[in-house]
């Protein structure tokens, strides 16, 4: 991709639409070319074959991205039944086919309130999760035999909304979800459900957190921003992305001490009450956030520094 020259400050986040056959990191590549920086990162990847929203992190904003990271998700994802497949999607090794499939809307539905709530889930072999110092996807592919423990998700919502009886049937699925929620995976035990076995066939992620599909820029509409020195205008606060913390706006001499990593006392700064049992605080100079901050032992403890 062509870029234009640097912009100003791009502390703050991205919503970005990735397309369809590209990684997560070749549009953090592209970004970095865009913006003229190293420092972007993603809160979460999404598959090559998805599509939706991929929250990036730029410059300062890098710092906060674990917290970008752990927001629920919301995906429609479209299901296709009869084939079941190593990693759960279109783009694995089949494993399992039924040749013809008999099979109705009532008897999706009747299977999804299964996976719904808090569930034990088992990372498909095709992901990053790490087994014995090793990540899955290279396990597989060696074709080691490992045993993947389970971990807890939260399914918040799973509906139906729309059944297809073709052949293959298909159906597509709305999900909300907490972090960490393997999709493909998912849809393999709905298939598994229903006795005919199924993988994810095309996926598209709605939602991060606060950050929504319809409000996500492509990478050609950051490119033609780039190209007029106004990508600035796609970059989202990163104050904006810590709402659930609550938030002060410091003194001069307390923002010194803040962009320095250095206490504050709480009782020092305004409505300090309301702070008491927070477990982080957006530290702010006049609006900016320029640090979070940890409350302990009656001090507001600054732990990452947002600011130079």
């Amino acid at each position: 991709m062509k870029a234009a020259a640097p912009p100003a400050s791009l502390d703050g986040v991205l919503n970005v639409c990735k397309p369809v056959g590209m990684t997560s990191h070749d549009v953090v590549d592209a970004v970095r070319r865009l913006a003229h920086t190293r420092r972007v990162g993603h809160a979460g990847t999404l598959d090559p074959g998805a599509s939706g929203v991929l929250v990036l992190a730029l410059e300062h904003a890098t710092r906060i991205a674990e917290f970008l990271a752990n927001a629920d998700k919301e995906y429609r994802v479209e299901i296709t039944f009869g084939r079941s497949t190593d990693s759960g999607d279109a783009y694995g090794r089949t494993v399992h086919e039924t040749p013809s499939v008999l099979l109705t809307a009532q008897q999706v539905t009747a299977v999804l309130p299964r996976f719904a709530g808090e569930i034990q889930q088992i990372p498909p072999m095709a992901s990053a999760v790490h087994v014995g110092g090793r990540r899955l996807y290279e396990l597989s592919r060696q074709g080691a035999e490992v045993q993947v423990p389970p971990r807890t998700v939260h399914i918040y919502a799973l509906e139906l909304r729309e059944f297809i009886p073709a052949s293959p049937p298909r159906a597509m699925l709305h999900v909300a979800c907490s972090k960490g929620t393997y999709i493909r995976r998912l849809c393999s035990d709905v298939g598994d459900a229903v006795g005919c076995g199924a993988y994810a066939s095309f996926m598209v992620r709605m939602r991060v957190g606060r950050y929504e599909v319809a409000s996500s820029a492509t990478l050609e509409e950051l490119q033609a921003l780039a190209e007029q020195d106004r990508l600035r205008e796609a970059v989202l606060p990163m104050d904006d992305a810590l709402t659930e913390f609550p938030a002060v706006d410091l003194l001069p001499p307390q923002r010194q001490a803040a962009i320095h990593g250095q206490p504050i006392p709480l009782f020092r700064v305004a409505h300090w009450q309301r702070l008491v049992g927070a477990q982080v605080v957006r530290l702010r100079d006049a609006g900016r956030l320029i640090a979070l901050a940890k409350v302990e032992e009656g001090l507001l403890k600054p732990f990452k520094v947002l600011r130079d």
